[in-house]
């Protein structure tokens, strides 16, 4: 007996050691936010809520003897809700700082987005509502999981520019009545100079998609572009976005035919203001969305819209610690028609991130 516990001891300290010796190098990150959101909608009653959020972030990583970096990581996010796990794709970093993604790779026309300020907090009009219209510039911008995209070194053709290409598919599955993207591509360039005191970054992408659905209307599509810039100088940040396309909602389908699927041809406009004083950050931002939808195939004749305002001031408390109040104004519109869903919030909270 003693000689098998310590056969067993030995067998143990053996792959644990062979397992630390052979493990990739892993970095972790994540935060915290915890706070209270008031909401006062134009049409109902007014409601708080507390709003807890935390996200844990593992990034992986280790490079071979060539010189290639393999990569890839996954977050948990937890809402109040069900936790979820977002997986990501494995990366592979050339040594000239070109790098494929694989699997999960996403739309490369989303890669190049142009960050722009937008306020912090976690307020909004809650509810349900079958505006359209959009709030991301990369809106028409699809993938499946079976997708690769490539990045280039920096640098690449001219000095300050990056570029990506990406192309997914879909499983082979059968087409049913509720709408799919089946496949997709997408590019994308970042273009980033100084004039002066300021440097100023240019992005863009387009993309394009297929859809199918077993119903009668299978023409429709997913595809569009955005173009963005920002200016930053000094402690000061300005940005602005634009995105315009088509884009689908999938729904439960009628016996039929194509049910509920519904075909989107919209547009948005983002724009935003940063300054950072001391330990006092200030944030303004500006969403103007607008889309016509109709039954899958066709456009629709009346028109969704989305205007947003949102304001917010962050104080860093301590090294990884903000607190923050945030405000939001929201107005929409539903077929030309007020939507329930206007009305104003305020957050106040905080954040702790490491």
């Amino acid at each position: 007996m003693k000689k098998e516990l310590l056969m067993a001891s030995a067998l143990v300290t053996t792959l644990g050691a062979t397992s630390v010796a052979h493990a990739v190098t892993a970095t972790m990150a994540g935060g915290m936010s915890v706070g209270v959101e008031f909401e006062s909608p134009d049409s109902g009653t007014d409601t708080n809520n507390v709003k807890d959020l935390s996200n844990f972030n593992v990034s992986l990583s280790e490079t071979t003897d060539g010189g290639t970096t393999i990569s890839t990581s996954f977050e948990m996010l937890d809402e109040g809700a069900l936790a979820t796990d977002d997986d990501n794709a494995l990366k592979l970093t050339f040594t000239d700082g070109s790098a494929v993604e694989l699997l999960n790779a996403g739309n490369a026309s989303s890669t190049h987005v142009v960050a722009v300020p937008g306020a912090g907090g976690e307020q909004g009009i809650t509810g349900t509502s079958t505006n359209t219209a959009p709030g991301d510039v990369d809106f028409a911008a699809g993938s499946t999981v079976l997708g690769v995209e490539w990045h280039s070194a920096a640098d690449f053709l001219a000095d300050g520019l990056k570029m990506s290409a990406s192309y997914s598919t879909d499983s082979g599955a059968a087409n049913t009545t509720i709408a799919t993207l089946t496949n997709s591509w997408g590019v994308g360039a970042t273009y980033v100079t100084t004039a002066g005191d300021t440097t100023v970054t240019i992005g863009g992408g387009v993309a394009d998609g297929e859809i199918s659905n077993t119903g009668t209307a299978a023409d429709s599509d997913k595809g569009g572009f955005h173009l963005g810039v920002s200016a930053v100088t000094g402690d000061l940040t300005i940005g602005v976005g634009y995105g315009d396309g088509d884009t689908f909602v999938s729904s439960a389908a009628s016996a039929a035919g194509n049910g509920n699927n519904t075909t989107v041809d919209g547009s948005v406009l983002k724009a935003g203001v940063k300054y950072v004083t001391g330990d006092i950050t200030l944030a303004l931002g500006m969403t103007a969305g607008e889309s016509k939808d109709g039954d899958f195939g066709s456009i629709g004749t009346t028109e969704d819209s989305s205007d947003s305002t949102s304001a917010s001031v962050t104080y860093a408390v301590a090294s990884g610690v903000s607190a923050v109040l945030g405000y939001t104004s929201v107005d929409r519109k539903n077929n030309g028609s007020t939507s329930t869903l206007d009305g104003t919030a305020w957050y106040v909270g905080a954040t702790m991130s490491f």
